[in-house]
C-alpha cells in the first residue's frame, strides 16, 4: 500500500510539473492591459489617413464600383455598406483597429483576443498545421509563431497568418469592400516597442481580390495598465433591421421607419398577419 501511494505521489507530483511546464510563461512578452488607438486617432483602417476615399485604398475597378454605390446609399442615409450597423461582428482585419480597447490574453498554446465589442479571436501559436478544412467566419483562423529576435531567449516577435473567411466585411466603417469570396489572406507582425514597452506595434498585410495590391499598414496601439473594462452589447441598442434587402429604422413605439428618403415601404410578403 503504501508503495502504491508512493508511486500515485510521484505521478501527480510528475503531472504538476508537465502542468507547470506548459504554462511557463517566463519567455514570452508581457502583454497585459488594454490596449487603445493614440489620442485624436479615428476608426480608420489606416490611422494616418483619413476614412473612405483618403485611405487610398488599392481598389480593384470592381471594387471601387461597389464602394461608390454603398457611398452613394450613405449619402442618402443607408448604412453604406457598414454590416455593422445591422450587429454582424467587425470581422478581420477591421476589429483590429481598436475601434474599442484590445486584450491580449497570451498562454503558450493560443493567444487569445478580446474586445468590448465584437467577437473573440484565438491565435494557436501549438506549431498546428493548417486543416483541410476551415469553417469560415468573419475573424477567420489564425496561427501564429513566436520569434526571440535577439538571443535572448523571450519571445519578442509574434507573425500570424489567418485565412477562412465569410463576409460581409469591410475594412472600414466607410464601406470599403473586402472580396466576398472568402479568399482573403492576412498577414500580422507583433512586437513590443522596444524603447517602450507601453506600446504595441502590428504591421497589417492583407492580401484579398477586391485589391490590386497587398495593402500594409502599420498601428501602435498605447498600453492602459489599469483598465476599466465594459461590455458593448449591439443587439441593445441598434435601432436597425434588415427587411429583404432593405434596412429600416425601428422607431420608439415600434414602427419601421425609413433610412433614406423615397424609400419604398417593407414588403408585406415578409411580414405574417395573425
Amino acid at each position: 500500500m503504501l508503495c502504491r501511494i508512493a508511486s500515485m505521489t510521484l505521478a501527480m507530483g510528475a503531472l504538476i510539473m508537465l502542468a507547470a511546464q506548459a504554462q511557463d510563461l517566463s519567455k514570452y512578452p508581457d502583454w497585459s492591459g488594454a490596449w487603445r488607438k493614440p489620442p485624436g486617432v479615428g476608426n480608420n483602417f489606416d490611422w494616418m489617413k483619413p476614412a473612405g476615399d483618403g485611405q487610398q485604398a488599392p481598389l480593384t475597378p470592381e471594387s471601387r464600383t461597389i464602394f461608390e454605390a454603398t457611398a452613394a446609399d450613405r449619402a442618402e442615409g443607408g448604412l453604406g455598406g457598414d454590416p455593422t450597423g445591422l450587429c454582424l461582428p467587425h470581422g478581420m482585419p477591421r476589429m483590429m483597429i481598436a475601434v474599442f480597447p484590445i486584450e491580449f490574453i497570451v498562454t503558450p498554446a493560443t493567444v487569445y483576443i478580446l474586445t468590448d465589442y465584437t467577437t473573440p479571436r484565438r491565435i494557436f501559436t501549438d506549431g498546428r498545421s493548417w486543416p483541410n478544412n476551415i469553417l469560415p467566419s468573419f475573424n477567420g483562423y489564425s496561427i501564429g509563431r513566436w520569434s526571440d529576435t535577439d538571443g535572448d531567449g523571450v519571445y519578442h516577435l509574434l507573425e500570424v497568418e489567418t485565412r477562412g473567411f465569410k463576409g460581409p466585411r469591410t475594412f472600414e466603417g466607410s464601406g470599403l469592400p473586402l472580396h466576398d469570396d472568402g479568399q482573403t489572406v492576412i498577414k500580422e507582425r507583433l512586437w513590443l516597442d522596444p524603447a517602450n514597452k507601453d506600446v504595441l506595434r502590428n504591421e497589417t498585410t492583407v492580401i484579398d481580390n477586391a485589391l490590386t495590391r497587398p495593402w500594409t499598414v502599420t498601428r501602435s496601439y498605447r498600453r492602459d495598465r489599469n483598465p476599466t473594462w465594459d461590455f458593448v452589447d449591439c443587439a441593445e441598442h441598434n435601432p436597425h433591421v434588415r427587411v429583404g434587402k432593405e434596412s429600416y429604422m425601428v422607431s420608439a413605439d415600434g414602427f419601421l421607419m425609413p433610412t433614406k428618403v423615397g424609400q419604398a415601404p417593407p414588403d408585406p410578403r415578409y411580414f405574417v398577419r395573425r
